[in-house]
């Protein structure tokens, strides 16, 4: 079941992917990872989609990955007594505390106390994903008077956005806190963390996960990119969440932002996934529109080590169809020679520590030596991952004796993850190497492999040993 293109798909479950038919067709159209979308359904929903990804793994004998993600502080506003209100622009609007009184032309309750103690006279508030605009005039602790920037209908419940300000909130509600404790106990393999705004948000998260999952940063507010390589540094992946990334930052930076992030990534070797609207015209319909072919190979081009379907593949009329289309694409921007010369150009130099001297070593003698592949043996992904950044032009076969670093693996760039042995020796280590590679179907007798991996064995995070070995 290895899959021949590099970069991976993450496809999200939901009404239109939740019988194991289905979620099985989804994974031979291509899908690595699976996303259980925690803003919808309930808990038992999340896990009877599990259970079937978990069967459709034993009998393929192939890790998948679960991405749980968290539903994260969203901010709305309250409710209207007479249904939707249109706001015109010019017109004053007030927000306040009063959740128990329903709004009208006039104002509406925004039960959300942080927002007041951050905004200020001259702050931008964006409602109902920016359709409409407010500036605040006057503000204190419970309300803020404002004026309508740019007008609409505005119903209840609709989100709020303060793309000025950081605002002091948890990365985590309760509601994240309870699906969070219920997706470890599940055995989720990535955990997203949804409108991460500072470093101190992955840290809180982390100091909860203790290592039971891997930990994902969904890039969607401004101060986030402030703060792009320390949160880069902290998360073991990142989200280019586009959608409410879009709402708060003007559509026509979003492009630049996310070529920003992806170089970050690849400069550091933390996998990043770009998301939101990828095949969106698919939810309705079997085939994408032209511009987002190109939207998802652009992604490719530049790097990206997945791309996400969200309602495509959850909501979508043709959630095969979509992960099929995403999968033909990625193909056939990976088999363009420009494709190479592209990530070539793009290739951030290593720094100056033993594994990344490693990776760019591995790198560089597979070209020498026409190797196979490149296989790291590794205990915690971590060698893995280094190779992954270097974008070798072979194969990479992640080497685990853990099944849960295996299924982590499903999300880098370019890796057979393959759960092995544990191996005492580097001897053990080349044979084991081998052998997969051949079992696999990559190479066969007379072909050289070149190994990377860590000493002593077992220990996280060591990456310091280059092996050559030739298949027997």
């Amino acid at each position: 079941m290895r899959r021949t293109r590099n970069a991976k798909i993450v496809a999200t479950l939901g009404p239109a992917s939740t019988r194991r038919e289905t979620i099985e067709a989804l994974f031979h159209a291509g899908a690595d990872v699976f996303r259980l979308n925690f803003s919808h359904g309930t808990q038992e929903d999340h896990r009877a989609r599990l259970e079937v990804i978990r069967a459709i793994e034993r009998e393929v004998g192939r890790p998948i990955g679960v991405l749980l993600d968290l539903q994260g502080p969203k901010l709305r506003v309250g409710t209207f007594a007479n249904g939707p209100v249109r706001l015109e622009a010019g017109a004053a609007f007030r927000l306040d505390l009063a959740r128990e009184q329903p709004g009208s032309i006039e104002r509406v309750a925004l039960p959300h106390p942080e927002i007041f103690a951050a905004i200020q006279p001259g702050t931008t508030l964006l409602l109902d994903d920016g359709r409409i605009q407010l500036r605040v005039e006057r503000c204190d602790a419970e309300s803020a008077d404002t004026v309508v920037v740019i007008g609409g209908t505005l119903s209840e419940r609709k989100g709020v956005n303060v793309p000025d300000v950081v605002l002091p909130l948890s990365a985590l509600t309760e509601k994240d806190r309870r699906d969070l404790a219920f997706g470890l106990e599940l055995g989720v393999d990535w955990v997203a963390l949804s409108f991460v705004q500072r470093v101190e948000d992955l840290r809180e998260v982390r100091e909860i996960v203790q290592g039971r999952a891997a930990l994902l940063a969904k890039l969607e507010k401004p101060a986030a990119i402030g703060s792009l390589e320390a949160i880069v540094e902290e998360a073991d992946a990142i989200m280019v969440a586009r959608g409410d990334l879009g709402v708060e930052v003007p559509a026509e930076q979003v492009p630049a932002i996310q070529k920003r992030i992806l170089r970050t990534c690849r400069k550091l070797g933390k996998p990043v996934i770009v998301a939101t609207q990828m095949l969106e015209s698919m939810v309705s319909a079997p085939v994408p529109t032209r511009a987002e072919a190109s939207d998802v190979a652009t992604a490719i081009y530049d790097g990206a080590d997945a791309v996400m379907l969200s309602a495509e593949s959850a909501s979508g009329q043709y959630p095969v169809e979509a992960v099929r289309t995403m999968d033909r694409i990625i193909a056939r921007t990976e088999s363009d020679p420009y494709y190479r010369e592209v990530i070539a150009a793009s290739h951030a130099a290593p720094r100056a520590v033993v594994p990344d001297a490693i990776g760019f070593a591995v790198r560089h003698v597979t070209q020498l030596l026409d190797a196979v592949a490149t296989v790291a043996y590794t205990s915690s992904g971590y060698s893995a991952l280094r190779m992954a950044r270097e974008r070798p032009c072979v194969p990479i076969v992640g080497m685990t004796p853990h099944l849960a670093v295996a299924r982590r693996l499903t999300l880098a760039w370019g890796v057979h993850p393959v759960v092995s042995e544990e191996a005492g020796d580097v001897a053990a280590v080349s044979e084991l190497a081998c052998e997969t590679v051949r079992s696999a179907g990559i190479g066969v007798s007379g072909q050289t492999v070149v190994i990377s991996a860590g000493m002593p064995f077992g220990a996280a995070g060591t990456t310091n040993l280059m092996r050559i070995a030739q298949i027997q």
